[in-house]
């Protein structure tokens, strides 16, 4: 057996786990353990921008944003922390620019920012240009830029490796236990505290933007150890995925004056939300694609519609909506303004549907995109483990995979990015001083057992069921049952449905028997991991008799504050069955009211 010795351990090297090991290892002896090597992190996908309120192009204050923020999450996001989160961001933004992050210009030489959904000047409702960005692939240089910063730094990595376990002793978190992808060996890791940044779990769904590797390894392996889940039944659907492929078409093409238009011709945002439009938060925007799509007023009677973004269709939306430029008139862009501020998109659009987006619009469907949900954590990153807000000492989480909760109901699109790079850096300084202050808890009696025993029972279980099957049928039943629309007759059966492939799971069969690069093996561990979330998931949801956020119910189709202002914890029994809880939303300043755009 492998053994290390690590203060502190970080799972997973996307934005916030770089961030904490940048931090964490000014103080302590750290360690990053990563299924993918750094910069394939998910971040990397991330396109629009970074939310700040520089104010560079325009008057913006944090206030502003904190409010937007509180308002798009349909007054579920703890308010405490969201006003920290959002008067971190200039700073943080400008220390980003510091290690060298290639932010776009103004003429004058300051980041440029960009319009993007949701986020308003609070005075007059009007979008305003909160969205610092590099192009539209701002996530990929975030994450280019942390992890230079990490090698410079001299963090220590584990490129590969696949975490499947935590390790837990006197009520203390003690490390990790890890699968080598590269040789099939187990590698346990003692810890004074660990971090997961393991990221979200869009392959619970049919259509979505996530990567294959996104598979909620994380917050199920949580979930597992009887901690619990915060906030599952909202996940995001963003409304703009490449139809059929969920590939995500960025919002800041709308940012740059895209618009979405029916069969009809006509852009419907200005039905939906009359004020901001095509800027409108990203549930407002799904709910209205779904709607057009049902009323028979999607493309050609088929189940998408189109993203305009052609310079003539641009400017004259421009000009009817009074968008003016530097010089006081009209604002105008053009095919060549538009290649240098989306490239990817362009890019993407030739790639995949071999069409150019300057001559033709683009066919778009929501798409499952972002978990609101997660590991609940207090605002300082601490893991929760019951609804007094008692910590798990040791234990912390930063990214997708926590909920702070700065998201509520619906995240605003920049928001990922900001949460990334913030919560990590308090992650990564708070676990520094964890590990200056506490001594080292003994293992458990049983470490690397647990897991070799899982892994034996997958390669050598004589069972006939196909996991990649398994996979396919529960993305469908979640596509059906838990979308953009919910009711309690469709989750219910999807809920049937993950049961039945729940017990067909325990009889799965892994053709590949060998130890080195056993893709297959882990691929079938994962789709243990999606089967886990996606029933939590379905629980939660069928729990919440209201619709809030990316949560909208047929059945249910008001938001209930008296009865469901709260946030749910989700835990699993040793049984396999689910019991839940509930915690009060923090509130500061802005007390629910309805969501007007």
């Amino acid at each position: 057996m492998n053994y290390h010795k690590y203060e502190t351990v970080i799972v997973g090297a996307g934005g916030a786990g770089l961030m904490a090991a940048l931090y964490a290892s000014r103080g302590s002896d750290t360690a990053v353990i990563s299924k993918l090597y750094p910069v394939r992190s998910h971040t990397g996908a991330a396109q629009g921008g970074i939310g700040a309120a520089l104010g560079n192009m325009e008057e913006d204050h944090p206030e502003w944003h904190a409010y937007d923020t509180v308002k798009g999450s349909d007054y579920l996001a703890d308010q405490d922390a969201v006003e920290m989160m959002t008067s971190m961001a200039p700073g943080i933004v400008i220390e980003l620019e510091h290690m060298g992050l290639p932010f776009d210009r103004t003429p004058d030489g300051k980041i440029a920012q960009r319009r993007f959904g949701g986020h308003t000047n609070n005075i007059t409702g009007k979008p305003v240009m909160r969205a610092c960005h590099a192009a539209d692939r701002t996530g990929h240089m975030i994450l280019q830029t942390l992890y230079q910063q990490c090698i410079k730094q001299g963090v220590t990595f584990f490129d590969e490796y696949q975490v499947m376990d935590l390790l837990i002793n006197e009520g203390r978190v003690a490390g990790v236990v890890a699968y080598e992808i590269a040789t099939g060996e187990l590698h346990v890791f003692h810890a004074k505290n660990v971090l997961f940044a393991t990221g979200g779990w869009g392959r619970v769904w049919k259509i979505t933007s996530n990567a294959i590797s996104y598979t909620g390894d994380g917050a199920a392996i949580v979930l597992r150890k009887g901690l619990p889940l915060e906030d599952l039944e909202f996940f995001q659907f963003h409304p703009t995925g490449i139809y059929k492929m969920g590939i995500l078409i960025t919002e800041g093409v709308r940012g740059e004056g895209g618009v979405l238009i029916n069969n009809e011709g006509e852009r419907f945002m200005e039905k939906y939300a009359p004020t901001v439009k095509d800027l409108a938060s990203r549930d407002v925007v799904s709910r209205a694609i779904y709607l057009e799509i049902k009323a028979g007023r999607g493309i050609n009677g088929q189940p998408y519609v189109y993203l305009d973004v052609r310079p003539e269709t641009v400017n004259k939306y421009f000009e009817k909506d009074g968008v003016l430029g530097p010089d006081g008139k009209p604002k105008r862009v053009t095919a060549e303004y538009l290649l240098k501020k989306l490239p990817d998109i362009i890019d993407f659009c030739k790639t995949y549907l071999g069409i150019d987006p300057m001559k033709e619009p683009i066919p778009v469907q929501p798409t499952a995109h972002y978990a609101m949900g997660g590991i609940p954590t207090t605002k300082f990153t601490e893991v929760i483990v019951a609804p007094d807000n008692t910590i798990m000492p040791g234990l912390y989480a930063a990214g997708e995979t926590a909920c702070v909760s700065v998201h509520g109901a619906n995240r605003l699109g920049t928001n990922s990015l900001l949460d990334l790079v913030v919560f990590g850096k308090i992650a990564g300084q708070r676990m520094a001083e964890f590990a200056r202050e506490n001594d080292w808890v003994p293992l458990p009696k049983e470490t690397w057992e647990p897991v070799q025993a899982e892994l034996d029972r997958l390669l050598n279980n004589p069972g006939n069921e196909n996991p990649y099957q398994i996979r396919a049928e529960m993305q469908e039943a979640m596509n059906d049952g838990v979308g953009v629309f919910r009711t309690e007759e469709l989750m219910q059966q999807a809920l049937d449905k993950i049961r039945e492939l729940k017990e067909r799971y325990k009889h799965i069969r892994v053709m590949d028997k060998g130890k080195r690069f056993n893709q297959d093996l882990l691929e079938a561990w994962e789709v243990g991991n999606l089967l886990d979330i996606a029933e939590a998931t379905t629980v939660s949801a069928l729990n919440r008799k209201e619709s809030r956020g990316a949560h909208s119910r047929d059945d249910y189709p008001k938001r209930d504050d008296e009865n469901w202002l709260k946030h749910t914890l989700i835990y699993r029994e040793a049984d396999g069955t689910f019991r839940i809880e509930y915690k009060p939303v923090v509130i500061t300043k802005w007390q629910p009211k309805e969501r007007v755009y």
